[in-house]
């Protein structure tokens, strides 16, 4: 059974580690050099970093729980224009992260409908991602789920590039 609650700064320590095993599963064949992802990390995933992330109230993060073990986690940015939308009111769904084994547990979509209910309650018009173009499981999702892409861009990390492509969603 999933539980969904708002997550704490007590969480940090929870969303670090569950940051670093979900992007090493999802992420971690497309790099060379094995010190590049552990330097993404330290600054990524990083638990002080994380805890002040989930005090600033411009974000929103959600945890997810599996009988009361952490399997992911969500967080939204509740102000965040890109070049991507003619708009200032706009959001930006920045992390969706869940443990591989607990994808087929709805986990993803538990996280996803609490996260967009809060930006349906917000002054906000739109909601926009990053997402690899390559990862058809997550561009599948975020298409049933309303997003249409609306641009692409490309993010390093250490000696790799990656290119990605922004989808959005306009307020019903």
């Amino acid at each position: 059974m999933i539980q969904i609650r708002t997550a704490t700064p007590e969480d940090a320590q929870h969303i670090a580690l569950l940051g670093r095993i979900t992007f090493t599963e999802t992420f971690s064949e497309h790099f060379r050099d094995p010190q590049d992802l552990f330097d993404y990390f330290e600054r990524t995933f990083n638990v002080a970093k994380i805890r002040n992330s989930i005090q600033n109230p411009n974000n929103k993060f959600w945890i997810a729980f599996w009988n009361e073990l952490p399997i992911g986690y969500a967080k939204l940015k509740v102000h965040s224009p890109t070049e991507f939308i003619d708009s200032s009111a706009v959001s930006q769904l920045q992390k969706i992260y869940i443990l591989k084994e607990f994808l087929d547990k709805k986990a993803g979509k538990a996280l996803m409908d609490e996260l967009m209910t809060s930006f349906e309650n917000s002054d906000q018009q739109y909601i926009w991602l990053s997402v690899l173009n390559s990862n058809e499981r997550a561009l599948q999702f975020y298409d049933k789920n309303g997003f249409s892409k609306v641009g692409e861009h490309q993010f390093s990390i250490g000696k790799e590039d990656f290119d990605f492509f922004a989808l959005s969603k306009q307020k019903i």
